[in-house]
């Protein structure tokens, strides 16, 4: 019959009018630490060993797992000018700026780039690679392989291809490899070319090559330029590590821990390298442009210098702004001079006016000066003495005439002079006015003359200019360029790399794949967590009672004791085993039970016991036989009543037939004497179920039953009763009801923890205050729930030293296997 214990229970309680099952308190909830400590215990071996299997994993790894290496080197990238020295600072110290490493960016893919990874190549022979075969794994000998390889490969199927190598003899080996999926091998001279189709090889031997080295198995590959690129990306790391100190980490990654230093350490040199001849191409560019760009604007310039050249040849001037100055300068001298003449001409004039009106001065105290101003300006002495001469005679005659008259020889003597001067003065005064003449005619000539270059000189203005601006421009260019070439002159010389290698690829010492202590670190922890998670699995899968503590614990109930495993013999039904092993373990857990039913009923003489469990497989006909049994021994009478009409099983455990029995008995068909069986103890009986009756409830709730007990109550001091489980039907509470003392058994590891919640409500909703509960079937671990015996204090330990029974001798597999499961 199928078991389900909520919709039992609610029948169950219903048909007793009990409450309903909501209002019962959900008890033992909750952490068990008990259950989970022995959990815990039971499960030390397999932590144990899933600890060491994640140890052993650990150490599979590392054992089949390459060590990768690090090694890595800080370079300081910066640039430095001596060019501010020699006053420079401007546009060479702008240039040099300009071309210093502040984007460092670039210098990582500088690094990164094909051009250092050829010079790599060319430098440390990254295209072929040479390993020697381990134990377990194979090891690259870079650096240290018994022979060399040199190839030549024209079908590119050669290339990344294993080919191995075995020692023969001293100079000969075995070449084998794999061409289009098929295995090729032969055996060849060590310095003689292996040739193959698409493939030539020479393969010579080097001074590691000794009696060891050829007992060993060797293999290598040829890579091409990709696998090679492939390989230096994957493993090389360049990061920037201060970028205001403009540092730089370069790092690289290999099994072989002296390959990655070499391989840094050659792209320091080859860094440095390609940045200094980058540095002096882009000078030496630059100055080459500049050296052309010269020569081209010099030609121009020399074209443009015979240009001006030829016009300052033909034009007698080279600046005509400064010619029309001179011109003007000219003409407004030349007006200056003319004018002065013309007023010396009027002078003259003047006095060849005063000559002929016969007087030069008007008084007689008046002197020459006076009398004709502007004289001095005539400069000319002579005119000057002939006309103070004629002023002094013309005094003297007027003086004369005043005393005497025109006829007097003195008179006559200074008319006579008088005339002669004024002939000399004539004469003089016509040739002044000559020459002045002359001179105004030469200045008018030269004033047409002046006023005829000052009209050509506009177009000679412009043509000077036109000139000019070319040769001006490749003037400036010319020495613009020439400039800049010194200045790039300076730079080349006095700009020099600042790369400074702050901490040098040194031998990597302990690997920075696999760690260790981390891989054996997490082999533990994963062997711990898995314990663990061992542990919580079958804790939470842990849904059976095991031990008397959570009985007590989960139970409201009194625990009257612990019935031990009885693994003396298999038995296919319940039989009673404690009259032929009186001395034995479970024997005496069972007179434990007896004396502690004594103290809960010591008062009453003639006591109903009844025998009840959840559902069938407990053990409740195993615990009532062989409980009869050690009360019947004390010399008390017992009789057992099977009561589990439905599936009586006390005859089964005395060998008995069920003809007739306790149905029989209440539908009066037969007597009591009629259905008393005996047994094998004289003071122990029982009754039957007899046949099936269609109603077993209605036959126990009738007055016939009743009265059934109270006529074995005459002959019996103890009616024990074989209840059908009440988790299946409700017989067994109407049982209950009517006993002195109803017994619950709860079998260890096959009773679930839930079956107990339906004690408790059990005992709540029939008030079933003496209700007590036997743990069946329990192991050694279960015995010890309270850590000194089992029951209270009559158990397993008080009895050890007298047993009949000889224990086993038990082997180690047997041992583990106990302690496992």
């Amino acid at each position: 019959m199928a078991v389900n214990e909520n919709a039992e229970l609610e029948e169950l309680i219903r048909s007793a009018g009990g409450a309903e099952p909501n209002a019962v308190e959900d008890e033992g909830g909750g952490l068990d630490l008990t259950t989970l400590l022995l959990v815990a215990r039971r499960s030390i071996l397999w932590i144990i060993l899933l600890i060491a299997l994640g140890l052993s994993a650990s150490w599979l790894l590392l054992r089949y797992t390459k060590p990768v290496y690090k090694s890595s080197s800080l370079l300081k990238i910066d640039e430095k000018t001596e060019a501010g020295a020699l006053g420079l600072d401007g546009a060479v110290g702008q240039a040099v700026g300009a071309s210093s490493v502040n984007k460092l960016s670039g210098e990582v893919e500088l690094i990164k780039s094909n051009i250092i990874y050829q010079r790599l190549k060319d430098s440390l022979e990254l295209n072929v690679n040479y390993y020697v075969e381990g134990t377990v794994l194979e090891t690259e000998l870079y650096g240290a392989s018994p022979f060399k390889v040199a190839y030549k490969i024209k079908d590119p199927n050669f290339f990344n291809t294993k080919f191995a190598l075995n020692f023969t003899g001293p100079q000969q080996f075995r070449l084998s490899y794999l061409y289009l999926g098929q295995e090729r091998s032969a055996t060849y001279t060590l310095g003689q070319p292996v040739v193959v189709p698409g493939m030539e090889l020479l393969i010579t031997a080097t001074p590691l090559l000794d009696e060891g080295a050829r007992e060993k198995n060797y293999h290598f590959v040829i890579n091409d330029d990709g696998a090679v690129n492939n390989y230096l990306n994957t493993n090389l790391s360049v990061d920037i590590v201060n970028p205001d100190a403009n540092t730089i980490q370069i790092a690289f990654t290999d099994f072989n821990p002296a390959k990655a230093r070499d391989i840094v350490n050659k792209i320091d040199t080859v860094y440095l390298q390609e940045k200094l001849a980058k540095k002096q191409e882009a000078t030496a560019q630059t100055l080459q442009f500049l050296d052309k760009t010269l020569a081209e604007n010099q030609q121009q310039l020399q074209k443009a210098e015979e240009n001006l050249q030829a016009f300052v040849r033909e034009n007698k001037t080279y600046d005509v702004k400064a010619e029309v100055t001179t011109i003007t300068e000219k003409l407004a001298e030349q007006e200056e001079g003319r004018l002065k003449l013309v007023e010396k001409a009027r002078l003259l004039g003047e006095i060849s006016r005063l000559v002929d009106q016969d007087r030069l001065t008007q008084s007689e105290d008046a002197t020459l000066e006076q009398s004709i101003p502007g004289i001095a300006a005539i400069e000319d002495p002579q005119l000057t003495q002939q006309l103070s001469e004629l002023n002094g005679i013309q005094w003297n005659l007027r003086r004369l005439l005043r005393s005497y008259n025109e006829t007097t020889e003195a008179v006559k003597q200074q008319q006579a002079q008088l005339t002669y001067v004024k002939s000399n003065i004539r004469r003089l005064l016509q040739q002044n006015r000559r020459l002045l003449q002359a001179q105004i005619d030469r200045m008018n000539q030269q004033r047409a003359q002046f006023s005829a270059e000052l009209q050509t000189l506009p177009q000679k203005e412009t043509e000077l200019a036109r000139l000019r601006r070319p040769f001006e421009l490749y003037e400036k260019s010319y020495l613009m360029l020439m400039d800049k070439k010194v200045e790039f002159s300076i730079a080349k010389a006095g700009t020099t790399p600042d790369f400074q290698i702050l901490s040098p690829a040194s031998m990597p010492g302990a690997p920075i794949s696999p760690v260790r202590t981390m891989i054996y670190a997490i082999g533990l922890a994963g062997g711990i967590a898995l314990g663990l998670a061992l542990i919580a699995v079958r804790y939470f899968m842990h849904n059976t009672v095991t031990n008397v503590r959570e009985l007590e614990r989960a139970t409201s109930a009194s625990v009257l004791g612990v019935i031990p495993t009885y693994d003396k013999e298999k038995m296919t039904v319940s039989k009673l085993v404690v009259d032929k092993n009186p001395k034995s373990a479970i024997s005496e857990s069972i007179r434990s039970i007896r004396t502690n039913l004594d103290f809960i009923s010591s008062a009453k003489k003639k006591r109903l016991i009844s025998v009840t469990s959840t559902i069938s497989g407990e053990g409740k006909t195993f615990v009532t036989v062989n409980l009869g049994g050690i009360i019947a021994l004390s010399e008390q009478r017992v009789v057992i009543l099977d009561l589990d009409m439905r599936k009586p099983k006390v005859n089964l455990a005395f060998g008995a037939e069920n003809v007739k029995g306790v149905s029989t008995i209440l539908i009066e068909k037969h007597t009591i004497l009629e259905c008393i069986q005996h047994t094998s103890i004289p003071t122990l009986d029982f009754i039957s179920a007899g046949p099936t009756p269609p109603n077993p409830s209605e036959l126990i709730l009738s007055a016939k039953f009743d009265e059934m007990l109270e006529e074995l109550y005459q002959h019996y001091d103890v009616i024990l009763i074989d209840t059908p489980p009440v988790g299946l039907v409700t017989d067994g509470i109407l049982i209950m009801r009517k006993a002195d003392i109803p017994i619950y058994i709860v079998r260890a590891n096959y009773s679930k923890k839930s079956f107990l919640k339906n004690v408790n409500k059990l005992i709540r909703a029939n008030n079933f205050t003496r209700l007590c509960a036997i743990l069946n079937d329990s192991t050694a671990s279960g015995l010890y729930g309270y850590g000194y015996g089992y029951g209270y204090g009559y158990g397993y330990g008080y009895g050890q030293g007298y047993y009949e029974e000889t224990r086993p001798v038990v082997g180690l597999f047997s041992r583990l296997r106990k302690r496992f499961t």
